[in-house]
């Protein structure tokens, strides 16, 4: 079988199928990125670069469009030029979000396309209305509209579409449901495990494990999406009811998804502003190596998880598989996986609520011990690699 992947930071979410039709023999795998991207092993990667950057001052509604068009261009002049040397794949497989895919069925016709479908735009139900401390302007909710133009015309083109959850399949249109197949990109459980040996070391030099009161918070990137000021706003009463725990708090200070702040802070150095705690027991780490990470994991004794409806962190899911206690928000995607038996629910928007599981989890930590076991089996049941090697394998023996 002859593979194409199209990612711009490849292998994005699709490390494991590649690698696995990688080193399946009699199979050629090639990928397309931007120079950036870290590749895998035993894929031969070619890179593309847009011809330029998006107009400046072209209208905010359709700078993301160009974006995509630019990438779309420059993609399939690499797909002509590997179709010249003789390559022709017998099916694509990327990311519907930055353009690449745009043009791939017209360079190879005969290719089976399989589009990642994360996350389709909506104005109210799902992230950009959630919060009332950031609501939607009626130009938000046009742009917004605008802003599915790449999913649209990726959902037409497509033979087959993969969305990670139920939820976030659910949010696309009802006529193109059909296409898409729910697949998770699955979680490496012989990395994201339990370690009873596991030390991590604050940058003052004290060792923390398993057996110190440990509080984790995860996200790639430390703002309102994640559920970062309301966790903030619960840390005073966490070491007021805790006076012997250590918070660590995982993430940049950049912006993944929603707005940036007028003032030019960070969220972080607002909420500092905002909330006062014992800042000798709360500990910002910044962005980690993913040993490091995984470290913090498996020391946890209560991992916070919050989210507004969106796209689901594999954070929370490597925190399930390293048997972390998660306290979770009640929004979706999380209610798709954590039942209460191998995880715990808050209101995202209570803070008292957070800090009561919390402290409830630390003083009472032995009675956890199969609600971390359950969160394991369920990782290892359900969103392990091997079950989504073999999903992808059937759809693509499926269309091929």
């Amino acid at each position: 079988m002859r593979v194409l992947f199209l990612h711009q930071n490849f292998p994005g979410q699709f490390p494991h199928i590649a690698s696995h039709l990688a080193n399946t023999p009699g199979n050629q795998v090639i990928s397309i990125s931007q120079p950036h991207a870290k590749g895998l092993k035993n894929v031969t990667n070619v890179v593309y670069q847009p011809s330029r950057q998006v107009t400046k001052n072209i209208h905010h509604y359709i700078a993301g469009l160009e974006s995509a068009v630019l990438n779309g261009q420059a993609t399939a002049k690499v797909m002509e030029a590997i179709k010249r040397k003789g390559f022709t794949p017998d099916a694509v497989i990327g990311h519907a979000g930055w353009g690449e895919t745009l043009y791939a069925k017209d360079v190879f016709p005969d290719a089976k396309l399989i589009n990642y479908f994360e996350f389709f735009y909506h104005a109210s139900g799902a992230d950009t209305d959630f919060d009332p401390e950031f609501p939607n302007s009626v130009d938000d909710v046009l742009r917004i509209r605008t802003k599915n133009s790449i999913n649209l015309l990726n959902l037409q083109a497509s033979d087959a579409g993969i969305s990670p959850t139920q939820w976030q399949k659910s949010l696309y249109p009802s006529e193109f449901l059909p296409k898409i197949s729910v697949i998770h990109e699955g979680i490496n459980t012989e990395l994201a495990k339990p370690n009873p040996k596991a030390v991590f070391t604050l940058p003052n030099g004290k060792k923390l494990t398993a057996k110190d009161k440990v509080v984790t918070y995860v996200a790639r990137n430390l703002e309102p999406y994640r559920g970062f000021h309301v966790f903030m706003r619960a840390l005073q009463e966490i070491c007021q009811r805790q006076p012997d725990c250590h918070v660590l708090i995982v993430g940049g200070d950049d912006i993944s998804y929603g707005r940036k702040l007028d003032a030019g802070l960070s969220y972080r150095e607002k909420m500092l502003q905002e909330v006062s705690f014992d800042k000798n027991r709360v500990h910002f780490l910044g962005k980690l190596p993913y040993a490091d990470y995984l470290t913090i994991l498996q020391i946890s004794s209560a991992h916070v998880y919050l989210t507004v409806p969106f796209v689901l962190s594999w954070s929370m899911l490597e925190a399930m598989a390293a048997e972390c206690v998660v306290i979770g928000s009640n929004t979706a995607p999380v209610l798709e996986i954590i039942n209460g038996k191998n995880g715990l629910l808050v209101d995202f928007f209570s803070p008292g609520e957070i800090a009561a599981k919390v402290d409830e989890v630390l003083s009472n930590r032995k009675k956890y011990a199969l609600m971390r076991k359950n969160a394991r089996e369920t990782i290892i049941n359900k969103y392990n690699v091997q079950n989504s090697i073999h999903q992808y394998q059937h759809l693509l023996e499926t269309l091929i």
